[in-house]
């Protein structure tokens, strides 16, 4: 305890007590010991639970959650959606999106990695697309398709938990597409663009391309008949109405 004096201004003098730094741990030591609260570290959590908008549970969860880690979370799986959309309408003119039958999900999961062939096999997958789906359908929505996510996450990912294994399992998803393998890609070769130059082509070849260099179509194939009115082989062919004019 720290004892101070000054003067007030009627001249009479005042002493003033300040607390030492041993003074203080002895009170927070007093206290731990009878499990008696500081009223002040309860009026300060009292003002910050009472805070307009907030509920004591929601601050908890606002002190423990990284709004960084929330923001990529959310971006993944929005991104995920994305990739969901491109694999649902892969191979069928008539899909929407919306929906993923159990072919296109096992495609995806192969495309994206998320079979590796020992943690995860095409056996797992299609064992969960049957588990999230309804028993009717033959299909899935995001949403079942989120709840697959979950069930693959801990598998795909030993050793660690839900929590960390799922957003790594959306990495694995977010931004891809459907992978063209197996499709027959045009060969570029000196041999090739010689054989496919329409300029060089001669005889009856020669007569299914235009000066561009573009098919014909039927026209060139067949001998379809003129009807134009004009004898084979004039030159003055669609000129009649400008002569009329200068006349």
């Amino acid at each position: 305890m720290r004892v101070n004096k000054r003067r007030e201004g009627g001249g009479e003098e005042v002493k003033v007590i300040t607390p030492t730094a041993e003074m203080m741990s002895c009170h927070c030591l007093t206290l731990q010991a009878t499990g008696e609260e500081d009223p002040e570290v309860e009026e300060k959590e009292e003002e910050e639970n009472n805070r307009p908008g907030l509920h004591p549970q929601s601050v908890a969860c606002h002190r423990t959650q990284d709004p960084t880690s929330m923001a990529e979370s959310s971006a993944s799986v929005a991104e995920a959606e994305v990739s969901f959309r491109k694999f649902a309408v892969h191979g069928d003119t008539k899909a929407t999106g919306k929906e993923m039958n159990g072919k296109n999900f096992a495609k995806l999961c192969k495309d994206c990695r998320v079979i590796d062939g020992k943690n995860v096999t095409a056996t797992d997958v299609d064992i969960i697309f049957t588990k999230v789906k309804a028993k009717t359908a033959r299909v899935i929505t995001f949403e079942q398709f989120n709840q697959a996510l979950v069930e693959l996450a801990p598998k795909r990912f030993r050793g660690k938990d839900q929590q960390e294994a799922l957003p790594l399992l959306y990495g694995l998803i977010a931004g891809k597409g459907p992978a063209n393998v197996g499709v027959t890609k045009v060969a570029k070769a000196a041999a090739v663009d010689r054989l496919t130059d329409a300029t060089k082509y001669t005889g009856s070849h020669k007569e299914r391309f235009d000066e561009s260099g573009k098919g014909k179509g039927k026209a060139g194939r067949e001998e379809l008949p003129d009807t134009s009115g004009y004898v084979g082989a004039y030159k003055g062919q669609g000129s009649y109405d400008d002569k009329v004019k200068e006349a």
